[in-house]
């Protein structure tokens, strides 16, 4: 935090110019941050749609391999019905 300056005390004209310096220094730090988290923001999102695209199409991917594993064991019992049970 900055100190009071001795012509701070002294006068009220040179008071009310420094702060008036230093609230505008601390609204340009406040802007400079708001963009900073507005672009923190809009990659927060971005990341998360992207996230939420990869777990679609994992799900998918298992529900193609269950599909397919269960087919084939399908297959697999009926052909040995047909061979064995049914001869």
């Amino acid at each position: 935090m900055l100190e009071t300056t001795e012509i701070e005390k002294k006068s009220l004209e040179a008071h009310v110019e420094l702060c008036a310096e230093r609230y505008n220094a601390l609204e340009t730090k406040l802007c400079v941050l708001e963009d900073k988290l507005s672009s923190l923001k809009t990659m927060i999102v971005e990341v998360h749609t992207l996230v939420e695209k990869m777990a679609d199409k994992r799900t998918d991917q298992l529900i193609g391999w269950g599909i397919g594993i269960i087919g084939a064991l399908t297959a697999s019992v009926l052909w040995l019905l047909t061979h064995y049970v049914f001869k």
